[in-house]
């Protein structure tokens, strides 16, 4: 067809990251021997690709995510937020709960403040199954670190929401 144009891409994997992008992460005490391992991957990814500087806030719980989420995203200084917690199941749908007020603020903090705002919390029926998904004994490497895939789609989607912003790639 003549007269047709090429159409944007906009892909935040070919997007470069911003010199001094900053990325803030807050993570739930609760499980903290799940949460500290989720939180090394993270901030392994985060320095791997250059991040500028990266900001920790501890929360008590995965409940209290979305609350500290929407006041680092509302800072204006972050390119993307992480969010990390462990949920872990018991004998009551105590959890169900928990997992579903948390996501719901997550994704609410990300919309209203159109910024990459990530849920990276583990919604297992184990402590088994949270401690191989943050990262199993591949620790080391973090080889299935939640915590270390989640940092890589805020840094994705920053770039892609920037590509977005410029109207092409990055």
């Amino acid at each position: 067809m003549s007269g047709t144009s090429t159409p944007l891409v906009f892909d935040g994997t070919s997007a470069a990251v911003l010199p001094g992008a900053r990325v803030a992460i807050a993570v739930a005490r609760w499980n903290e021997s799940v949460t500290r391992r989720l939180l090394a991957g993270a901030l392994h990814r985060c320095t791997a690709v250059g991040i500028g500087s990266v900001d920790v806030a501890w929360v008590p719980g995965s409940f209290e995510l979305p609350l500290a989420a929407d006041r680092l995203a509302a800072t204006g200084r972050y390119a993307a937020v992480l969010c990390l917690g462990a949920i872990i199941k018991g004998d009551t749908s105590h959890d169900h709960h928990i997992a579903t007020a948390a996501a719901a603020g997550i994704e609410a903090a990300g919309r209203h403040h159109g910024l990459p705002v990530i849920f990276g919390v583990l919604t297992c029926d184990t402590l088994a199954q949270a401690m191989m998904r943050a990262g199993g004994d591949a620790a080391d490497d973090y080889a299935g670190n939640k915590g270390a895939e989640c940092a890589a789609a805020a840094i994705e989607m920053a770039g892609l929401l920037e590509a977005i912003r410029r109207g092409g790639a990055a």
